[in-house]
């Protein structure tokens, strides 16, 4: 079974999934198919893995909280049937939900859109000690908002501002809402599922086939589906835009379930070991405090 003895090994395996250098980005380059080279017979094994890797994680965790001073943001992006729902259900399984919480954003209610672009998201940042995913999040402002101008008609930015920079403007607002965070405490890692157009229409026939998925399907699924090579030019401007350093883009090969699992985890694994967590120092003053508390116990 494929091991990492160290945190060299675990950076070398997602070292080419992260997007180091966002000027000659392009998503035709990255194979929503890759495996690694790994076999299609290593699944058990990346579950086992991953089951590793979700009880280090648990154990970070209660470092994170105890420690109080830094915040994990995960952000996940994705076209329809990517998998972000699994990919944060089997990766995250393992945690105390009391701190970490999951976000899906759906369309923006009358109050949402009577704020700025990036107002909803931001309340929703993780406090310091937790762990907060994004499913879909602010990048939707120059995504799906971007295919569909009358979602950014519904803004009521004033008309003089919607300019042709408006999505160099955004990107440069991400990036400066980003580099903020970063400033407080907050690590941000962004996962794009990259699935390949095959792969998606596999699966939307496997929702209508299998009655126990019917609940997944829709037919805007359908309908953004047309929208795919639109898709792919916001997505590759969006990538090459906003990978940062505070902010780094995996683009993870979404077509394998598992792979796409075991890469995420990975990521995460890498990003808290990178944070050096452990558990506060007690002063004198609290330990004294601590053996008076203890000969009081003992005595009662």
């Amino acid at each position: 079974m494929m091991k990492f003895e160290s945190d060299a090994d675990l950076r070398r395996f997602i070292r080419p999934y992260r997007v180091e250098d966002p000027e000659d980005f392009s998503l035709a380059d990255h194979d929503p198919g890759d495996t690694h080279s790994l076999p299609k017979g290593f699944k058990a094994d990346a579950k086992t893995l991953l089951a590793q890797s979700v009880e280090w994680m648990a154990e970070q965790q209660a470092l994170l909280a105890a420690q109080d001073q830094w915040a994990l943001l995960l952000i996940f992006q994705g076209r329809d049937a990517a998998g972000k729902d699994s990919t944060i259900r089997h990766v995250m399984t393992g945690l105390n939900p009391q701190g970490c919480h999951v976000t899906s954003f759906k369309r923006p209610h009358h109050e949402d859109l009577d704020h700025d672009f990036l107002w909803r998201y931001h309340r929703h940042i993780p406090a310091r000690g937790d762990i907060g995913i994004f499913n879909r999040s602010h990048y939707e402002e120059v995504l799906i908002v971007r295919i569909h101008q009358q979602l950014l008609r519904a803004q009521k930015i004033p008309e003089q501002l919607v300019t042709e920079q408006i999505w160099e403007q955004r990107f440069e607002d991400i990036n400066n809402f980003e580099r903020y965070l970063s400033r407080n405490g907050v690590r941000i890692v962004k996962f794009y599922l990259n699935i390949s157009k095959d792969e998606q229409k596999k699966r939307f026939l496997s929702r209508l086939e299998h009655p126990e998925k019917h609940w997944k399907f829709s037919e805007d699924d359908i309908a953004e589906r047309r929208y795919w090579d639109e898709y792919s030019t916001v997505y590759q401007d969006m990538i090459s835009h906003t990978a940062t350093e505070q902010a780094p883009w995996y683009v993870v090969p979404a077509d394998t379930k598992w792979y796409a699992r075991l890469l995420v985890a990975s990521v995460v694994v890498s990003t808290l070991q990178s944070m050096a967590l452990g558990y506060p120092q007690v002063s004198r003053k609290t330990m004294k405090d601590f053996d008076r508390a203890r000969k009081e116990l003992e005595s009662s």
